[in-house]
């Protein structure tokens, strides 16, 4: 292992518990501000004690998330010096305004939260919730915003020495891959956090299947995944076929397509293969001719641009990519079958008795938020390589 291999494992670590903890922020201060607008709507005590819970789960989160989130600023700085040196002046601009404009607002709010609920009274308290949920999305705002500008540069310009010049803050921030990944990433917290819940609160029923609290917070998680997995799902499909356009080497890569197929054959769905750098070709591959056309092209004879059409040193690591993805989507096909039985369930009123639906859920519990790391390994960043 050299010092690049060694950067990017501690980084791809770091990462790795981050951007959980940072979806669950998310997750679940939105979950928090859902709970206390029904209590106050509604007035039932049940939902001011899931609330209590849960809060516990939420004020930790931040900590250890905070903690993790200065590491990574490090890191930024050590292992990716040259890459701080030459994007310092976009990068280092959209990740202060995530500190300033987001940061400061949860970290304020936060405390209410926590201990004020007595001293401010219920309505001012349920404004320091909703504060924190919009902190929560305004830091995901200015972190999607830098990461996509790192995958589709905008609104820059080269200076002398080689470094990137702001010329378009709008273009940089909202550049062309921005609305595809915060839409992405905001619904895959919600998802994350929502097999969270539904697994511990199926565990808890498992126990005590009368539990009205646990109930409620069961039946909150499963609606969620019937509300949002559909909606990710078309999302997940309109950043895919954006990639396409403005990325076709990721796509290549994530496709395992090595050489473009004959005119008129159409693009495989690769289900399985082992892509090999070395002889740049796959083995043991499993594909179902021009399926991949269907998805990408909306016919059955399209292609797409294929690896050895590029540099090969520009190739990224197509195994970690290929296998990265297929796992992304296979737990985002698990959620979604997970909807459909709680809705099948629900409907025959069985939602709370099925032990065999409990199991299944208490299995998914870490599904959403293993998609999320798994995902990212899929959406390595060009920019970034070229600073190695």
């Amino acid at each position: 292992m050299d010092a690049l291999d060694a950067a990017r494992a501690q980084f791809a670590i770091t990462i790795s518990f981050h951007i959980v903890l940072a979806a669950l922020t998310i997750g679940l201060a939105f979950f928090l501000m859902v709970l206390e607008a029904l209590w106050l709507w509604r007035g039932r005590q049940i939902y001011l004690d899931v609330y209590r819970y849960w809060l516990k789960i939420f004020a930790l989160n931040i900590a250890v998330g905070t903690a993790s989130g200065l590491i990574l600023e490090y890191q930024f700085g050590l292992n990716w010096s040259r890459l701080s040196t030459q994007a310092g002046e976009i990068l280092g601009p959209l990740m202060f305004y995530e500190v300033l404009a987001a940061f400061f607002l949860e970290a304020g709010f936060v405390g209410i939260m926590l201990f004020g609920l007595k001293k401010v009274g219920p309505r001012l308290h349920f404004f320091a919730t909703s504060a924190v949920a919009l902190g929560s999305l305004i830091s995901a705002f200015w972190i999607l915003s830098a990461n996509s500008w790192m995958q589709t540069p905008v609104g820059y310009a080269i200076g002398a020495d080689g470094r990137f010049i702001a010329q378009d803050w709008w273009a940089i921030i909202f550049n062309p891959s921005f609305p595809y990944r915060f839409a992405h990433m905001t619904l895959a917290a919600f998802l994350g956090t929502a097999t969270l819940i539904a697994g511990t609160s199926a565990w808890q029923l498992w126990k005590e299947a009368n539990n009205p609290r646990v109930r409620l917070q069961y039946s909150m998680a499963l609606w969620t995944l019937v509300l949002f997995t559909p909606v990710q799902i078309v999302v997940g499909h309109f950043h895919a076929e954006h990639s396409l356009a403005v990325q076709p080497l990721k796509v290549a890569a994530i496709e395992a397509s090595w050489k473009r197929p004959v005119e008129g054959a159409g693009e495989p769905m690769r289900l399985f293969a082992v892509p090999d750098m070395q002889e740049r070709r796959n083995h043991w591959e499993v594909a179902i001719p021009r399926i991949g056309s269907l998805y990408l092209h909306y016919d059955l004879s399209s292609t797409i641009a294929a690896l050895d059409e590029f540099p090969p040193q520009d190739t990224p690591p197509v195994a970690i990519v290929f296998f990265a993805f297929r796992l992304m989507v296979g737990l985002g096909l698990l959620m979604a079958v997970q909807a459909v039985i709680s809705l099948i369930l629900r409907g025959r009123r069985r939602l709370y008795q099925s032990r065999w639906m409990l199991r299944m859920c208490v299995f998914m519990t870490p599904a959403g938020l293993l998609a999320m790391p798994i995902g990212w390994q899929s959406h390595l960043s060009p920019c970034q390589r070229l600073f190695h």
